[in-house]
């Protein structure tokens, strides 16, 4: 059987793991249409609220792009960096760990500099809590349901 101890550890790690994933937004890049040619990555951005712990999802073709992480000055002349290796899988999971700005091309062809094929995004702090909407009674986020959840399997290990 396992020590109290172990269980407690089991407990906590759950806890913040089914903590992270109510909280977390997973963003297809280019919703429907995905990394694509000719595609307006800029307005699509433009109403996305990117937080530390969210997630880019890029869903493309492997065999005509890939993706490539990039600072401003090489998002800004489209110039694969040398020493880094695409994504390019075609179904590209990129987790937004810090705060700031991020810069994404596609280093096919000319797919950056006459194709719109490149992403500029702000990601802020952690996402803060969702605010109850006016005149709505209070209701437990989906992430207090992940705790309570988590609590009543604690309780149930250790009766």
């Amino acid at each position: 059987m396992a020590s109290s101890s172990a269980r407690l550890a089991l407990i906590v790690v759950s806890m913040v793991l089914l903590w992270s994933v109510g909280t977390a937004t997973d963003y297809v890049v280019g919703d429907d249409k995905g990394w694509s040619l000719d595609f307006n990555y800029t307005q699509w951005a433009h109403d996305k609220d990117f937080h530390v712990g969210d997630r880019l999802v890029f869903k493309y073709d492997q065999k005509k792009h890939n993706v490539f992480k990039v600072n401003g000055t090489l998002f800004n002349s489209c110039t694969v960096p040398n020493d880094t290796e695409p994504f390019s899988s075609g179904h590209d999971f990129i987790p937004l760990e810090t705060e700031g700005r991020k810069w994404y091309i596609c280093g096919k062809s000319d797919h950056c500099v006459n194709r719109q094929m490149k992403l500029l995004i702000q990601v802020g702090s952690a996402a803060p809590a969702p605010a109850p909407a006016s005149g709505a009674p209070p209701s437990l986020p989906l992430s207090s349901f992940y705790i309570a959840a988590t609590l009543a399997i604690a309780a149930i290990l250790f009766v």
